[in-house]
């Protein structure tokens, strides 16, 4: 069974308490020493203070010698009151008492056994148990004129009144800690809805589990992330963006560093300047290409930071290529199927109007333009996915209504390495496709392909009877994004020029409003192994 979390206010609650007990025990303890010390301390000097005055006095000392004696017990009783002490006691040499509180002990032994150094003329104090209780005793030499040893004093006071003290500090102690505690419960609860309010009245154990969560969804996500406070300062770096700055060659722990010094050409800083987003640009990190997405971040209308979403151009560009590939070929397969169904019911209609004749003549040229198309490409062109490619462009545009005609000058062998076919795909399909178009309100809707090979160098003329273009247009058509077709175009012609570049080849074009488009591509063109 999972463990139940307490609540931050019951945890907030407790550890304050906790933390005002033991300070309050601590407390106690460390003033309990000290008012011991010092009470005793007190008592200690107060007893010395009165047995050393009571040892000077010429009254004690003639006394001891004989002279008024009886005056001892009255002026030892008068000290006694005016210093409130326990007693005052003055001893002969024999350690008989001379005076006492209680005056049946007088002529008695001293009781207590501490009174033997101070006989010896050395002045003591002592901790002892006598006939009126635990006290502190204070000894004093009495001396005469002579200077020869008479007697002592002993002066007591009573324990008792540290005892008193303590138990009034332990009783002012004990409700200072309630007090404390019900404040610190008080400012517990207080400060623990402050902190939920802070945390959106999540508990810790929630916000735990969303920023592992967050941790774990940042780490998987595909595309580079990194993240920036409003200094500036790298705060967050996925594994993605990781693998692009090592192939780049930075550091591989920018965290904490400001991002101006990791990566000198970001425009992050623009972005919190401006609090404005920048979508699909281009950037280079020491030759990586990366394609990035940089947006603020924008808490109670105030920009905190920024965030940067990228990912390797290069894998942008194979993706797009690869979706450009399978639309030109999904296309083709589509025209293929869409002419096979025409005809189908062209031969269904001849058959249910029982006219064989037509149906034999219209079969026969059917085949035989079927054959003439499929024996001039699949004659020159060896490759069978370009061949088939070619061979659908043909169905797209008779659908379209436009005369295509394809004409092979030189075998085409198959190339040394597959990826120039998806290349070539790319290049053709595109440029059929805007060829097609182009003659859409033109007359005459013929379009031209020429392929050419020779000394591993490919060439292909696509002519269109199309409308042509000014030359300021034919210089913008390859530029990204550019279209005059409506938005959410622009983008095929761009992978052409891509798809030449991988190629190391050319594209020429020639064109004048009103007579049509000519454009000619040149590509390097390895002939694969022909040995069997």
């Amino acid at each position: 069974m999972k463990k139940k979390q307490l609540k931050l206010s019951t945890i907030i609650i407790l550890f304050v308490c906790i933390v005002v007990l033991v300070s309050l025990v601590i407390t106690d303890l460390l003033i309990s020493r000290t008012i011991n010390d010092n009470i005793e301390s007190t008592i200690e000097e107060k007893a010395k203070i009165v047995s050393r005055t009571v040892s000077h006095s010429t009254i004690v000392k003639r006394g001891l010698e004989g002279e008024g004696e009886d005056q001892i017990q009255e002026y030892t009783q008068d000290i006694q009151k005016s210093a409130e002490v326990l007693f005052v006691v003055v001893m002969d040499m024999e350690g008989i008492r001379k005076s006492h509180p209680d005056p049946d002990r007088i002529g008695k032994h001293f009781v207590g056994g501490d009174e033997k150094e101070v006989l010896r003329g050395k002045e003591t104090l002592s901790i002892s148990e006598g006939t009126l209780g635990q006290s502190v005793r204070a000894f004093s030499p009495v001396f005469n004129e002579e200077n020869q040893q008479i007697g002592a004093v002993a002066v007591g006071i009573s324990l008792g009144s540290v005892e008193e003290a303590l138990t009034m500090s332990h009783r002012n102690i004990l409700v200072g800690s309630m007090i404390g505690i019900i404040f610190g419960i008080i400012g517990a609860v207080i400060i623990a809805r402050y902190i939920k309010k802070i945390l959106f009245g999540l508990e810790p154990i929630t916000i735990a589990k969303i920023l592992e969560e967050r941790n774990t969804m940042l780490q998987s996500v595909h595309e580079g992330v990194v993240a920036v406070n409003k200094d500036t300062t790298i705060s967050l770096v996925n594994k993605s963006a990781l693998k692009i700055f090592n192939k780049a060659g930075l550091s591989s722990d920018p965290i904490g560093m400001p991002i101006k010094e990791y990566m000198p050409h970001t425009r992050l800083e623009r972005v919190i300047a401006t609090g404005k987003p920048e979508l699909d640009e281009e950037q280079t990190i020491n030759g990586v290409s990366i394609l990035v997405n940089r947006v603020p971040l924008i808490v109670n209308d105030e920009v905190v930071g920024a965030i940067s979403t990228f990912r390797d151009k290069t894998e942008v560009n194979q993706l797009a290529e690869q979706l450009t590939g399978v639309k030109s070929y999904a296309e083709a397969l589509r025209a293929q199927s869409h002419e096979f169904m025409n005809k189908m019911h062209v031969i269904l209609g001849l058959v249910k109007m029982r006219d064989y004749n037509h149906l034999n003549r219209y079969v026969k040229e059917l085949v035989s333009l079927r054959v003439d198309e499929v024996s001039t490409v699949t004659s020159k062109v060896k490759d069978p996915a370009l061949a088939g490619f070619i061979m659908g462009k043909l169905s797209y545009a008779r659908e379209k209504n436009v005369a295509l005609t394809i004409e092979c000058h030189h075998f085409i062998p198959e190339p040394k390495d597959s990826t120039v076919t998806h290349e070539l795909i790319t290049v053709i399909g595109n440029l059929l496709d805007n060829s097609v178009e182009a003659t859409t309100n033109s007359d005459e809707k013929e379009v031209l392909l020429e392929l050419f090979y020779e000394d591993e160098q490919f060439e292909m003329v696509v002519t269109d009877s199309g409308e042509g273009m000014a030359d300021e247009i034919a210089e913008e058509i390859f530029t990204k994004g550019y279209s005059s077709k409506g938005e959410g175009r622009g983008y095929g012609l761009f992978l052409v020029k891509e798809s030449l570049r991988k190629l190391n080849g050319t594209l020429h074009v020639e064109s004048k409003v009103g007579s049509g488009t000519t454009m000619i591509v040149q590509a390097s063109y390895k002939e694969g192994n022909t040995d069997d």
